[in-house]
């Protein structure tokens, strides 16, 4: 008797398990999709960082939900976050001109490298807020624009 119920509830635990999975991991065909334009020069990568909150945006990429980064050709580059779950995110992308994978800066903070959010969004007297990027996304695909500014 033991041993049935053993492997009847087994196999609930197993079933349950997968129902959660495919529950929780979003469809493989939701895609975000950011051109980048703008970008002065095809020297380096764009490096692009997704969040989901505003926790650590924009300075903080190690709060980042998601991260990619892209070649320039002509002054465009694109950065694809794909397999999201709908949600409210924002976006924060910087041209690393010099490819060492960090936003350089002056002493004073000013960026010395062009950066970029979703919403085209920009700060005063400082980088821009989660709110002023923030855009809905709700599946599928969307493509988005930013415009990298330099200081």
């Amino acid at each position: 008797m033991c041993t049935i119920l053993r492997k009847a509830f087994s196999g609930a635990i197993l079933l349950i398990a997968s129902l959660s999975a495919s529950q929780v991991q979003p469809p493989e065909g939701n895609l975000i999709q950011v051109e980048i334009e703008g970008l002065r020069n095809n020297n380096g990568q764009v490096l692009c960082a997704l969040y989901s909150s505003a926790e650590g945006f924009p300075k903080n990429a190690t709060k980042a939900s998601a991260h990619t980064k892209a070649n320039i050709s002509n002054g465009h580059a694109v950065c694809e976050f794909p397999g999201l779950a709908a949600g409210t995110y924002a976006i924060s992308v910087f041209h690393d001109e010099n490819s060492n994978g960090k936003l350089d800066a002056s002493f004073i903070g000013k960026p010395r490298e062009g950066v970029g959010a979703s919403n085209n969004a920009k700060g005063h007297l400082g980088p821009p807020k989660f709110d002023a990027a923030a855009f809905k996304f709700s599946g599928g695909r969307l493509d988005l624009k930013i415009k990298i500014i330099y200081l």
